[in-house]
C-alpha cells in the first residue's frame, strides 16, 4: 500500500512544499523542530487542508484540491498516535483499548487478543491511565488507534514526552507491530536513533522542503545530508548475519568486508540484524593494523569524500553491497592520501557499536 504526498500551503512566513511517495513498510518523517514534517502528518490525517495539493493511500483519492476532494478525517480511516497519549482517565486499559474497535468498520481488524500480547497489556486490562507509566499509556494508546482497523497508522513524536528508560522500552514492541502486522506507518520524529531503528523508508525535510527520500539505509549513509541529519549523527546502517555465539560471550557476525564481534547478541545463528555505525567511530587505515586491541577491522574501498566547512571530511566506504561512513580531519585525509578507489582497513570500535544498537531489530 503506497501513500502518495504533494502539498502545498503557507503558515504566514513558512512554507510547506513536500512532494514524496511512502511505501509499504515504516516511512519517517526526519527533521528538525518547525521543519514541517507534523503538518505532513496533520494533511495526510484530514485535519489540515493545505492551499493545494493531492494525497492518495494506493487507489484512493484523500485529497485533491484541484479536484474539489477533501475526504473528512474520520473516512480517511486513518489511525493517529500523539506525543501524548490522550487516553480517556475514567476508563480502565481495556475499555480503553475497546472504544477504538468501535470505529472499525463492521468491528473488524485486529484480534483484540493479539495486540495486548504484542503489546504486552495483558497484566494491564484493569487498571485505568493514572496508574500507568508514560511508556505504558502510549503502548495503549497504540493499540486503540490500531484496534480501530486503519488502512495507515500516523506517529507523531509517540517517543518525545518519554525519557530514554521509557523509549527503550516501548521501541521492542513498536518493532514487534511492524513486523508482524505489515501495517503501514508514517513516523515523525527528529531522533536519528529512531528512525535507524524503526524506519524502512526515510523523508528527510528541512524549512518545509523534501531535501531526500528513499530506502533508510541509502538516505542515512548519504555524506551530503549529514549536515541536515546532524554530524554527530552521520553514520550508516550495517546489514550483518549472526554467524555463532563464542564460548567468551562474545557474538561472531559476517559481513561483506569481514568478520565482526559485538558482547552478547540476543539472537540466534543465521539471524540477519541491522547495525548503526557512527561516522565518528570509524577509523582508516592503508594497511592492515597490527598490535591493536581493536577486533572489528573491515576491508573496504574508497568510494567518494566529502569535504566539510571546518576541519573534517566525511568518506564513503564501500564495503561489498555495504556502505559506511567515516568522519576524520582533512589533515588525515592528506595524510593518508585517501582517493576515490583505493582501499583501505576500516576499524570499528566495537564498544561504540554495541551501545549504539542494544535491542536493534531482526532484518526480515
Amino acid at each position: 500500500m503506497t501513500l502518495t504526498v504533494d502539498l502545498h500551503h503557507r503558515f504566514g512566513d513558512f512554507t510547506l512544499d513536500a512532494e514524496f511517495e511512502a511505501p509499504a513498510g515504516v516511512t519517517a518523517l526526519f527533521g528538525r523542530s518547525g521543519s514541517g514534517k507534523s503538518s505532513v502528518v496533520n494533511a495526510v490525517a484530514g485535519l489540515l487542508r493545505p492551499d493545494r495539493g493531492r494525497i492518495t493511500l494506493e487507489d484512493r483519492v484523500l485529497l485533491d484540491t484541484a479536484l474539489g476532494v477533501m475526504q473528512p478525517p474520520h473516512r480517511r480511516r486513518m489511525g493517529y498516535v500523539f506525543q501524548d497519549a490522550r487516553l480517556f482517565p475514567h476508563l480502565t486499559v481495556r475499555q480503553n483499548l475497546l472504544y477504538g474497535r468501535w470505529f472499525a468498520p463492521g468491528r473488524q481488524g485486529a484480534d483484540p487478543a493479539r495486540i495486548v500480547a504484542l503489546l504486552g497489556l495483558d497484566a494491564l486490562l484493569d487498571r485505568r491511565p493514572g496508574t500507568l507509566s508514560g511508556g505504558e499509556r502510549q503502548r495503549v494508546a497504540i493499540g486503540r488507534a490500531i484496534l480501530s482497523n486503519p488502512r495507515l497508522l500516523l506517529m507523531d513524536e509517540p517517543l518525545a514526552a518519554l525519557d530514554e528508560a521509557r523509549k527503550a522500552e516501548i521501541l521492542p514492541y513498536l518493532e514487534r507491530l511492524r513486523d508482524a502486522l505489515g501495517l503501514p506507518i508514517l513516523y515523525v520524529s527528529h531522533s536519528v536513533a529512531e528512525v535507524a531503528r524503526l524506519a524502512t523508508t526515510v523523508v528527510l525535510m528541512e524549512a518545509g522542503r523534501v531535501l531526500a527520500a528513499g530506502p533508510a539505509d541509502a538516505v542515512m549513509a548519504d555524506a551530503r545530508l549529514a549536515p541536515a541529519l546532524g554530524l554527530r549523527e552521520a553514520g550508516a546502517l550495517l546489514s550483518v548475519r549472526l554467524v555463532a555465539q563464542e564460548a567468551d560471550g562474545l557474538s561472531r557476525m559476517e559481513t561483506a568486508g569481514g568478520p565482526l564481534w559485538l558482547p552478547g547478541v540476543a539472537a540466534g545463528p543465521g539471524s540477519r540484524l541491522r547495525l548503526r555505525i557512527l561516522a565518528q567511530d570509524v577509523i582508516l587505515a592503508t594497511e592492515r593494523p597490527r598490535g591493536l586491541s581493536a577486533l572489528n577491522i573491515l576491508s573496504a574501498t574508497v568510494e567518494q569524500i566529502h569535504p566539510g566547512e571546518g576541519p573534517g571530511a566525511l568518506v564513503r566506504l564501500r564495503v561489498g553491497d555495504e556502505v559506511l561512513l567515516s568522519r576524520i580531519t582533512k589533515r588525515s585525509l592528506l595524510a593518508l592520501d585517501l582517493q576515490p578507489g583505493r582501499p583501505v582497513f576500516a576499524i570499528l570500535k566495537t564498544v561504540a557499536i554495541a551501545q549504539e544498537n542494544v535491542g536493534n531489530r531482526l532484518l526480515p
